[in-house]
């Protein structure tokens, strides 16, 4: 039998990386998408399936010329230009292209024109299942994987991916979804729901893993507490380092910190959002407090945890303001490795449905809409207004006197001084691209689309 040959693509998605040498490396933990499509492969199939990620990896002559059977491309919003450009070129060639990821789940009728297939929600059930009927020459148009159990799934193919890629190269997943409701987030949008695998399935793969330390890149880690719990108890006799993504709340939960502390976390991603009450209220995010975000980070500190926060610019009540009142909290905080980003309306969030509807959306030039890229006329200033802002609030963060400030209060300075110097460097990048058109991309300069009228 002559095996399927498939291509797996991730198409570039430039922020939060940066150069190293002749090679790209992101700042974030490897995806888990092509590892686990490449897992998912029925066993009775055989398939010659090859991965590459664009953001770390640029897709080379031969797989871009190649004879494949099939490709798979798995988009975000801010990558699907990228991802319909790729998949015209195949399909010219007369090569059958799948494409999927949260951007197809929310924008299925746009992704279709560009494929022979799409596949919406998740892949456990879908990705197999089309790939049975491609085998047999009865593709369907649309795959809708719903919400499939996440007991005995398979261990996601490491091996196919380049570890040194990645700042943190072995990622694993505990829970799936978000059941919070931040108007501008796509998890809820794309419903998403809730989930959560087998604490022992979890252990086990934590186990196997082959290096000390890992990442959780579930969106909300405690959101269940007595799930988490239960994970950390199977986790602590392991005797790894590990980080993830929590809200504040962690931090008011006695029983939750000693637990997470005991499993060998060493670093959370808390996502903060904004300095002011009026902010928090405005994206749904009322629980978050900003007189308890000290007690916060000290609680963490005080835990050996790292951490990095996250805050975001261009809410309707910000002004200019927001921009140096937000840089001194995070100075006063000790917020370990700050990250910014600017308010994103994501398709079929409330908050693009608002902003449309307001007549405030600068265009749909979908390869902006990525967090660091202004695509909206904000309530409180001009898009050129935040977007200066953000930059200018990224270099104050990250100038070596505020580098040094937060290092001295870190429990983990050298992983606090080695992420700070990396997003120094990222930002230095940030600024050189800002009057570019996105790679390979025909678009207006993203200075000329700060100037469009919505």
């Amino acid at each position: 039998m002559t095996s399927l040959r498939l291509l797996l693509i991730m198409p570039a998605a430039g922020v939060h990386r940066l150069r190293v040498g002749r090679r790209w490396m992101s700042l974030r933990e490897a995806p888990l998408t092509l590892t686990t499509l490449a897992a998912l492969v029925p066993p009775e199939l055989d398939v010659d399936c090859r991965l590459i990620d664009e953001s770390v990896d640029p897709l080379p002559k031969e797989y871009a010329t190649g004879e494949w059977d099939l490709v798979g491309i798995s988009c975000l919003t801010g990558t699907a230009p990228r991802a319909y450009a790729l998949a015209d070129q195949f399909r010219k060639r007369g090569i059958p292209v799948i494409l999927g990821g949260v951007h197809v789940t929310l924008l299925p009728d746009e992704a279709r024109a560009h494929a022979d297939a799409i596949v919406t929600g998740f892949a456990e059930r879908a990705w197999p299942r089309l790939l049975k009927d491609f085998s047999v020459g009865r593709l369907a148009p649309r795959y809708d994987g719903g919400h499939p159990p996440l007991a005995d799934l398979p261990t996601p193919r490491r091996d196919l991916q380049r570890r040194g890629a990645y700042i943190m190269p072995d990622t694993v997943f505990a829970t799936r979804g978000c059941r919070g409701g931040c108007d501008f987030c796509s998890v809820p949008a794309a419903r998403f729901g809730w989930g959560t695998r087998p604490v022992q399935d979890v252990a086990r793969e934590v186990a196997a893993l082959r290096g000390r330390r890992f990442a959780f890149n579930d969106v909300n880690l405690t959101d269940d507490r007595d799930y988490a719990l239960a994970l950390f108890r199977e986790l602590a006799p392991l005797r790894k380092k590990w980080g993830g993504l929590a809200t504040t709340r962690v931090a008011d939960d006695p029983e939750l910190l000693t637990a997470l502390e005991r499993a060998g976390c060493v670093y959370l991603l808390l996502g903060f959002e904004s300095v002011t009450g009026e902010g928090l209220a405005a994206m749904g995010k009322s629980f978050n407090q900003v007189d308890h975000y000290r007690r916060t980070v000290d609680r963490l500190h005080a835990r050996g945890v790292t951490v990095q926060g996250c805050f975001i610019f261009g809410l309707d009540t910000d002004t200019p303001a927001v921009f140096s009142d937000t840089t001194r909290m995070v100075q006063k905080l000790g917020v370990d490795i700050p990250r910014y980003a600017v308010y994103t309306p994501y398709p079929g969030t409330k908050a693009f449905r608002r902003l449309e509807r307001d007549g405030r959306l600068l265009h749909q030039n979908w390869a902006y809409y990525d967090t660091q890229h202004v695509v909206f006329t904000p309530a409180g200033m001009s898009p050129r207004e935040l977007d200066t802002g953000f930059v200018d609030a990224y270099r104050r963060t990250f100038s070596i006197g505020a580098i040094l400030s937060r290092v001295a209060r870190s429990p983990h300075p050298l992983v606090t001084l080695t992420g700070s110097v990396a997003y120094r460097r990222y930002i230095a990048r940030l600024l050189r691209e800002r009057t570019g058109a996105p790679v390979r991309l025909k678009a207006p300069t993203y200075l000329e689309t700060l100037a469009m009228t919505p």
